[in-house]
């Protein structure tokens, strides 16, 4: 592993321990130094080195929303009266535990986020009981997405 320019360089050893984790964060660490046929020792310190690196950022179960009943989801353009309010609107943001992901945005909102709600009723009640509420919130725009095609991370 190499830094070139603030950015992070790995060989092909690397490569192939991130793919077989990012396939499986589970996969227990001698089996991926039997496939590339490295010792296990080896491949806990290359994992430690990208973790210190900050190219490792941890690892995560992933829960199934649906099978908790979360059936919603949705991006909301958010519009505020000024963009001084942006870091007191994702304070508030922050407290809503159906708001995903929220990101400051080029373009006509100054606020995009990423919502999962049980159902449309519980979508527009987030709406406008919380969102909408927020001071500085002017306006919103509202995507429901219909179906999720792609999900994955940047290739290694």
């Amino acid at each position: 592993m190499k830094f070139d320019n603030n950015t992070i360089k790995i060989d092909g050893i690397d490569k192939k321990i991130l793919r077989f984790l990012m396939q499986d964060a589970r996969k227990p660490v001698l089996e991926i130094a039997r496939n590339i046929g490295i010792s296990g020792a080896a491949i806990h310190q290359r994992l430690r080195k990208l973790e210190s690196s900050g190219l490792l950022v941890g690892s995560k179960f992933i829960i199934n929303p649906k099978a908790m009943g979360y059936m919603t989801m949705a991006y909301i353009g958010i519009y505020l009266d000024k963009a001084m309010s942006n870091p007191v609107a994702v304070k508030q943001l922050e407290k809503i535990p159906e708001v995903l992901e929220c990101h400051y945005t080029t373009g006509n909102w100054s606020i995009l986020i990423k919502v999962l709600c049980k159902d449309n009723e519980h979508l527009m009640h987030v709406l406008n009981k919380e969102i909408q509420q927020i001071e500085g919130v002017s306006r919103t725009e509202t995507f429901i997405s219909l179906d999720q095609q792609i999900d994955r991370q940047i290739t290694i």
